[in-house]
């Protein structure tokens, strides 16, 4: 089936927790709080969705300035649809989106970590973070 990437920035918060939970993010992620999860959509600068037959497989929901950084905070894909290159082009459109003079950075989920050096990443050696109190 094709896969159709798009900017999405009215993406229902539904919509998100559905691939938040079909990727296992839902578990390092407020699954179960749609208000916040629709918070953190219509905050974001960048939201981009991969989508076969019309149903959502994956996300990548981006903060930028369009001139400096991007950080991409959430990068979800179904576990149905990995391995076949949907997070890698993800990526991409975020970045793309972003601009060229953009640094995009993400913090990896720990089951990630060894994805990223393979599609070209560059792993940093600090990242520094405040906690949330809730």
């Amino acid at each position: 089936m094709p896969i159709r990437y798009a900017f999405e920035p009215d993406l229902p918060a539904e919509e998100f927790r559905t691939v938040l939970i079909a990727s296992t993010l839902a578990d390092r992620r407020p699954a179960d709080d749609l208000v916040r999860l629709d918070k953190m959509l219509r905050h974001a600068d960048i939201v981009v969705t991969a989508r076969t037959e019309g149903r959502l497989i994956g996300v990548s929901r981006a903060v930028t300035d369009f001139s400096y950084c991007c950080y991409l905070s959430d990068l979800a894909v179904a576990v149905s649809h990995q391995r076949q290159g949907i997070g890698r082009r993800l990526i991409a459109e975020t970045h793309a989106r972003a601009g060229a003079d953009t640094t995009l950075i993400l913090v990896a989920a720990p089951a990630a970590e060894t994805y990223y050096p393979r599609i070209g990443m560059q792993r940093l050696a600090s990242c520094w973070a405040i906690p949330r109190s809730r």
